[in-house]
């Protein structure tokens, strides 16, 4: 009985195929990568935290103004 890979267990199989500087070499690719998206993610999320502003629907205050607005 065969069962069906994951590409992602695919993915694993042909690296452990790589010699180990190229498998080094990908790894720290993909950390790059990672950082890279993040990094993408945490600019989304600005703008979209100055288009609120610039719209706003963004309050000040305090903690202690935050929490009674939440009670209320």
């Amino acid at each position: 009985m065969t069962t069906k890979q994951s590409p992602f267990q695919k993915a694993l199989e042909t690296i452990e195929t790589l010699p180990s500087e190229q498998q080094a070499d990908l790894v720290e690719i993909v950390r790059r990568r990672l950082a890279q998206h993040r990094r993408d993610e945490i600019a989304a999320s600005i703008r979209e935290a100055k288009a609120d502003h610039r719209a706003g629907k963004v309050k000040r205050g305090t903690v202690a103004d935050l929490m009674r607005d939440l009670r209320s």
